[in-house]
């Protein structure tokens, strides 16, 4: 700590918080702890009585800890975020963009392992509205080490990806083939397209069409093939995803020639979804659930492809960690572990 008179101490950092009295109008901290004293501080600060005030003593190769988050910040931050101004060492990462936030956690991890450094993120895949708070970094002294800053620096050029980016999802021209003998036949009305549509229009996508098609293989394999030369981008294939031995949608995607990637995912509601790929166009086998439950496999899956991801079966399979919805009477998702 050192005392310096106040005509001296532009650049300087204050070591506690200084309280403004103005009376009938104001009594409260008028400089934190941690601010660096600039020119137009000075008049401010002889009004308030301070002929001296308390610095922090300087020391080569600590930087303040504004400074320090600063640096933590840009190094983690990837494209779709803005940064707001640091303050007491804190650096606030919002979304910049709508989209779907990705985040590596081995990188959030290895910054973390680091002493002083903080960086607190929300999960990973989490879809997100722009403006919306995602990731807050600080420092936790007042004066760092620089070589520890230096060092988060680079650990986070380590990684092949942004510790953190929010990804627009991208609009897709989406083929619904709705599967089902009942259906149609018109035995009963269809339930699912009105679902599927409103969910794909509300990820900014397009239904190109929704056909129909009866419990029979060719049926339903010349449906996607008749979406795909329309030129889908996507196919959602709604219905007959069990294994009752009338439901063959399974069977008709394997046996057109497509690429199988899962059949089951680890996620309730959802556990029949299957995905595939007719060269780098995914195929949707959608169960049941995805008609009545208002959260499944289908929101956690269909945002990532439309961020640009192509999902391998490892993908899927990590999702088991947290794949559990509670079924709320109120569905708060994302707000809650589902998918976590």
């Amino acid at each position: 700590m050192e005392k310096i008179k106040v005509q001296d101490s532009v650049g300087a950092v204050l070591i506690h918080d200084m309280t403004q009295i103005i009376p009938g109008i104001t009594k409260g901290p008028r400089f934190r702890k941690g601010h660096v004293v600039r020119e137009e501080d000075i008049p401010v600060l002889l009004s308030m009585g301070k002929e001296h005030i308390y610095v922090w003593d300087q020391t080569p190769g600590l930087i303040h800890e504004n400074e320090a988050a600063e640096r933590l910040a840009k190094a983690s931050c990837g494209p779709g975020i803005t940064l707001d101004e640091p303050k007491e060492g804190k650096i606030t990462f919002t979304a910049a963009q709508d989209g779907l936030l990705y985040v590596s956690e081995d990188g959030i991890l290895a910054l973390n392992s680091l002493e002083y450094i903080i960086l607190s993120t929300l999960h990973n895949h989490r879809p997100v509205k722009k403006g919306a708070k995602i990731a807050g970094t600080r420092v936790v002294p007042l004066m760092i080490d620089e070589t520890l800053v230096l060092e988060a620096e680079r650990l986070a050029n380590t990684f092949s990806t942004p510790l953190l980016e929010v990804r627009p999802l991208k609009s897709f021209k989406v083929g619904i083939v709705t599967t089902g003998s009942e259906v149609f036949q018109g035995r009963i009305q269809d339930k699912f397209g009105p679902v599927l549509k409103a969910k794909v229009e509300g990820w900014g996508s397009v239904v190109l069409g929704q056909t129909f098609a009866s419990d029979d293989i060719s049926m339903i394999q010349h449906s996607i093939r008749d979406h795909l030369n329309q030129g889908a981008d996507m196919i959602l294939v709604s219905g007959g995803m069990s294994v009752d031995p009338d439901d063959v949608t399974p069977t008709a995607i394997k046996e057109m020639g497509a690429e199988l990637i899962t059949y089951g995912a680890p996620v309730l509601p959802g556990a029949m979804f299957l995905l595939a790929y007719m060269g780098n166009i995914p195929i949707l086998g959608l169960p049941g659930c995805v008609m009545y439950s208002k959260t499944t496999a289908f929101d956690l899956f269909a945002p990532r492809l439309l961020a640009g991801e192509r999902l391998s079966r490892l993908d899927i399979v990590k999702t088991g960690h947290g794949g559990l919805c509670l079924d709320c009477p109120v569905c708060s998702y994302p707000h809650c572990s589902f998918g976590k």
